[in-house]
């Protein structure tokens, strides 16, 4: 068993209130339920979504129906809430008429649950989110040398627990294909009745090779051949469905930086390769840098998250192609971070380029032999 970062539930679940658990399809999340289920005290009812039944009950907003569909338990746990409609105003029913209840709701749709359960639940809700395996929970398991010796396999077949746990390359190629052929696209194409498996599928394949560049929605609109505004709603729908991860630019109106223009990152590594049916070696691929820039922006993310660092992110980049690749914008300052996976120093014109705009800000150098420590390990 991995160890998660969020093992405790009680530490988050709170009387009257619903505890919200997001994330990817298949990191863990009704394995994370259940094993806190096997370890409460608390008397609970576990239900799912995809029950016909819990979803004309809870859907119904028929208070005696709800009442009586909860009563002598102390925690409902819904798994794959996002299945039910209008899930929000029912969970708000129980929390409301129950008194003392818990609730937890576990969805892999943030697009469709977090619609459904934001403006019913406001001021009865808190959110966890669960990503892919990271960094800081298998340093549970590696000390910091095996985890940097496994560095390989990061980088190439990311960190879905399936994956993670796999004794063969094999047997994470079967995996990662089964992710992205069965689930990686189910939320947009059933929630959203978007029926262009393909077109997504071709964009992402785009997006995979732009990695740390610019993104420009006119140029896949007219490889994919849609127009731009459909390209658009797509890449929206892509990213509240957590399988990619827009990163916008930042500026304080300088004419020389660039703003309009977005980067996307995958969330995880090994869906990004899947897509594009390359599981070589880090010797045998010409996109090292790529994936390097990709790992550590989704594993800063899982720290933020985990760790609760309130941080606006974004990269930098000028006209005249001065590039920072990670900023962060926390506690009043500005944190510049520049990823580099074979050369140790960046640019001293591009420091001072950065620097003489944003002269109380800090630059620093990620790379192979300091990059435990900015992802919390």
């Amino acid at each position: 068993m991995i160890p998660r970062y969020y093992q405790n539930l009680d530490n988050y679940l709170e009387p009257s209130k619903v505890l919200v658990i997001y994330g990817p399809r298949q990191v863990g999340k009704t394995t994370l339920l259940k094993s806190y289920l096997s370890r409460t005290n608390l008397k609970y009812k576990l239900d799912s979504g995809d029950n016909i039944g819990t979803q004309q009950i809870l859907g119904s907003q028929d208070f005696s129906k709800i009442k009586e569909y909860v009563s002598g338990y102390e925690l409902l746990a819904v798994d794959e809430a996002q299945r039910i409609s209008k899930v929000g105003l029912g969970l708000k029913i129980i929390v409301d008429q129950v008194p003392g209840i818990r609730v937890i709701a576990t969805g892999s749709s943030s697009f469709e649950l977090s619609g459904q359960v934001g403006e019913p639940l406001t001021g009865r809700k808190r959110t966890l989110t669960i990503f892919p395996v990271a960094q800081l929970e298998l340093a549970k398991l590696y000390n910091p040398y095996e985890l940097k010796e496994k560095l390989s396999e990061w980088l190439v077949y990311g960190g879905y627990p399936r994956v993670v746990t796999a004794k063969t390359k094999s047997e994470r190629v079967v995996i990662l294909e089964e992710l992205v052929n069965s689930y990686l696209l189910k939320d947009v194409l059933e929630l959203e009745r978007v029926k262009a498996a393909k077109i997504l599928l071709d964009l992402l394949r785009l997006l995979a090779f732009q990695i740390g560049n610019e993104v420009s929605l006119s140029e896949l609109a007219a490889k994919v051949g849609i127009d731009y505004k459909t390209v658009g709603r797509y890449l929206d729908l892509l990213e509240k469905s957590f399988v990619i991860f827009n990163l916008r630019g930042f500026s304080r109106n300088l004419r020389k930086e660039i703003t309009r223009k977005s980067k996307y990152y995958f969330y995880d590594n090994g869906i990004r390769n899947a897509v594009i049916s390359n599981f070589n070696a880090l010797e045998l691929r010409d996109d090292v840098g790529k994936l390097w820039e990709n790992f550590l922006v989704m594993e800063r993310l899982k720290v933020q998250g985990y760790k609760n660092i309130i941080s606006n992110n974004y990269f930098w980049r000028t006209w005249d192609q001065k590039e920072i690749d990670w900023i962060e914008e926390r506690e009043g300052r500005i944190f510049g971070f520049e990823f580099k996976y074979s050369i140790p120093e960046i640019n001293q014109k591009i420091r001072g380029e950065f620097l003489k705009h944003y002269p109380t800000a800090s630059v620093e150098v990620i790379n192979t032999e300091n990059y435990l420590d900015f992802l919390g390990c």
